[in-house]
Parts: C-alpha cells; sequence; structure tokens
C-alpha cells in the first residue's frame, strides 16, 4: 500500500553511510584525474582551437592523453565530432568488425538505438549485419549477472571476434554491471580465446567506482562527453579508449588509413572538454547521492526501484517502476518543470528515432540532452518504467524529487 507522506529530511540521514562511500569513490577518482592532469603537464595554450586540417593541434593529442592516463590505457580517441555515444560505438563497431566475424553481446539486447545499428530493427541497410557480421546475444541471469557457462560454451564452439557488454541497463529491469565482473568474465573468456576484443559501453558508469572496465581487463571502452566524464560542461563529443592495435583502427576508419588520428580541427575552445572532465568525479558523485535519496523516496511509499537505495551503483541511473502510464508521464513533466532550462515546456510521448515505442523524455539541460544533468525518460509501455539520470548538483535532484512525489499526490514533510 502506498503512503500518502515522506520526510526527506529522515531518509538523508538514513543513508549517511551510503554518501559516505559515494565521497570516498569521488576523493579517490579527483585524485586519480589531478595527477592525469600534472603528469601531462596540461597548460593553458592546451584550450586553444584549431583550423582545417588541424595538423599538430596539441589541444586535441593531450585531451587523449588525458583521457587514456585516467582509463589507464594505451590509447584514446576523444573528439566532438562524435555526435552521440551511439555514433561513437557504431564506428568502432564498424572499424574493428569484418565480414562473417561474429559479435556476441553478453548482456542481452542491447539499447535501442544500439540494436538499430546492428541490424535488429525494421531498418536494414548499413546495419552491421547488412554488412554480413554474425550476431548473437547470451542475456543475463535473472540476477543480472553474467550467463558464464553459456558464455564460455560459444567461445569454445565459435571464434568469436569481439564480446560486447553494455555496462549500464539501457531499458531493462536490471542492475548495472561492475568494472570487477567485466574483470573476471574477461579473463576467462581470454583463456579460451586470447584474441577476442572485449568491448564496452561505458555510458553512465564512469567515476562510479574506483577502478575502471580497463583496470580490469577489457581491451576497449566507449562512452559520450555529454554524459559522465564531461562533467556537465562538455557541449558534444565521445570518447573511446584501450589498445593501441584497436584504437588505431578505430582512427583508420574514422578518418583514413594512413591518416588516422593526425588531423580533426575543432574551431571553438577545448577549455569546457578538460574543464569537464575535471569536475567529472565530482559532478557523477552529485548524481549518485540524488539517484539514492530517489531510489529511496520511492522505496519508503511502496514502489519497486533498481537498484535500491543502499545497494553498490555502478552507474547513474535510477529506475523506478511505476503504476502506469499517466503516472510515468507526470514524472517526467514534473522532472522538466524543476529544470533550470525550459521548464516551461511540457513534454510528451513521440516516435524518437532509433527507439520501437513512443518515449517521453524530460531534459531540461543546459547542454541538449546531457545525460549527466537531471533527466528522465521511459519508453511508454508495460511494465511503466521510468529512467531517471544525472544532476549537476545533489540539492536541485532534492527539489525535483520533491515534486516528483507531489505530482503522484504524495505528501512532503
Amino acid at each position: 500500500m502506498i503512503r500518502k507522506s515522506i520526510n526527506l529530511n529522515k531518509l538523508e540521514h538514513q543513508l549517511v553511510k551510503q554518501f559516505s562511500k559515494i565521497t570516498e569513490i569521488e576523493y579517490h577518482n579527483q585524485n586519480k584525474v589531478l595527477n592525469a592532469f600534472r603528469d601531462n603537464k596540461i597548460d593553458s595554450r592546451h584550450f586553444y582551437p584549431s583550423t582545417g586540417y588541424g595538423y599538430s593541434d596539441t589541444s586535441r593529442d593531450k585531451l587523449d592523453a588525458l583521457f587514456s592516463s585516467v582509463f589507464n590505457t594505451e590509447d584514446a580517441f576523444v573528439r566532438p565530432h562524435f555526435c552521440s555515444a551511439t555514433h561513437a560505438i557504431t564506428l568502432s563497431l564498424r572499424a574493428l568488425l569484418k565480414q562473417e566475424d561474429v559479435l556476441l553481446s553478453i548482456t542481452g539486447r542491447p539499447y535501442d538505438t544500439i540494436a538499430t545499428a546492428i541490424g535488429l530493427s525494421d531498418k536494414k541497410e548499413n546495419t552491421l549485419i547488412d554488412r554480413e557480421i554474425i550476431y548473437k546475444e547470451i542475456p543475463l541471469k535473472e540476477n543480472s549477472t553474467f550467463d558464464e557457462n553459456s558464455i564460455l560454451q560459444f567461445v569454445r564452439k565459435n571464434k568469436t571476434r569481439l564480446i560486447f557488454i553494455q555496462r549500464s541497463r539501457g531499458y531493462e529491469w536490471r542492475k548495472a554491471i561492475s568494472s570487477e565482473e567485466i574483470g573476471e568474465i574477461s579473463k576467462k573468456i581470454k583463456s579460451i580465446s586470447p584474441e577476442t576484443i572485449v568491448f564496452v559501453d561505458n555510458c553512465y558508469g564512469e567515476f562510479t567506482q574506483k577502478i575502471e572496465p580497463t583496470d580490469t581487463g577489457a581491451d576497449i571502452i566507449v562512452g559520450s562527453l555529454i554524459k559522465n566524464p564531461g562533467g556537465g560542461l562538455a557541449p558534444t563529443g565521445g570518447y573511446i579508449a584501450g589498445k593501441n592495435k584497436h584504437i588505431s583502427l578505430v582512427k583508420d576508419f574514422f578518418t583514413s588509413p594512413g591518416i588516422g588520428g593526425e588531423i580533426g580541427s575543432y574551431d571553438a575552445n577545448y577549455r569546457l572538454f578538460y574543464q569537464g572532465f575535471f569536475l567529472a568525479p565530482h559532478t557523477v558523485a552529485q548524481a549518485m547521492m540524488g539517484a539514492m535519496l530517489f531510489a529511496s523516496a520511492y522505496e519508503n511509499i511502496g514502489f519497486d526501484v533498481m537498484p535500491k537505495a543502499t545497494d553498490l551503483r555502478y552507474d547513474i541511473t535510477q529506475s523506478i517502476k511505476l503504476d502506469s502510464s499517466g503516472e510515468v508521464v507526470s514524472f517526467c513533466k514534473s522532472i522538466q518543470m524543476n529544470s533550470p532550462v525550459e521548464a516551461h515546456v511540457t513534454p510528451e510521448p513521440w516516435d524518437m528515432p532509433g527507439y520501437s515505442d513512443k518515449v517521453i523524455m524530460a531534459a531540461g539541460t543546459f547542454i541538449q540532452g546531457a545525460s549527466i544533468e537531471l533527466s528522465a525518460d521511459a519508453p511508454i509501455k508495460e511494465p511503466y518504467i521510468v529512467y531517471l539520470q544525472g544532476g549537476l548538483t545533489y540539492q536541485h535532484v532534492k527539489i525535483a524529487l520533491k515534486a516528483s512525489l507531489e505530482s503522484i499526490g504524495v505528501k512532503v514533510v
């Protein structure tokens, strides 16, 4: 039975230990990022723009080096030219996979836009399957862990070029995947097939732990700069980080063989990419604490949430299972109404490109669609799950939480 009143200050007090753990992670990651800035000798001149071909663009090259240092990889490819994480992921898969190569997703069906790029929707032309890439998938077990026996059996029987892992949940009711879990399955896969590439969609997961998937065995990670690593300041772009031989293939595919990452200008200031990356550990911590408070509040009034308020978190997304499509719409409208930008706009469900169902998205953000800023979205289908993510400041998330509770008839005291 849903209770009709809730005390947010009391819930905050109950989360003190969890908040302390997040602060510890934040401190570790902030120190790691600061050391990377110092080790790479970042200067103010590295904020300067470039034009034309962008030869010898030290701003661009230092940004690559910075991401490589923090994510503990041999190389990184960070570009404002990536339109989204889906763009960066799709380009990477195209670069790494050839005709008849086997692509195995071990976290089940990928997020809608990635599934479309693979060729799992009505659109077939120019997809991976259209290029005769062989796609297979193994779902996670009911407890959101890898189906290790099925995965290893598949790899033993099939020459598998690439293992795809989606760290965050997409529009699935499951937990995010930890870097330790990725490391354990990577080690076992490599013991059978050393040349198989372990590829991680790292979106929403950066800086939620003290370690990243590339610290534990992943060969390549990909993400968006308007999510966690942009710190709320990066205006666009994405990153790809990993082993030299894989990043080199991606660079060649992005431009042209023999040219790779040596060109590509950006006639705008690079400062926001650097500054956003520096702020990212703190911004992610704020978002995680806000998500915990949301989880605690909705748990306390009788709704099912994933993860629970006191669970360990490996991404910044909070899933909340509501009772109807009307509640989903009301929830998203309340988030929009308590946004710093376009609070006067009313979000409505619509046929968004790349998605199989109507989707409602609330995102009154400084950077359009930035998921590290407070936003909420949901496919309009049963079960009625809304996905909340981001929050540049904890206090903003708390204000929006109060409004969302009131939108479904809950009194906040």
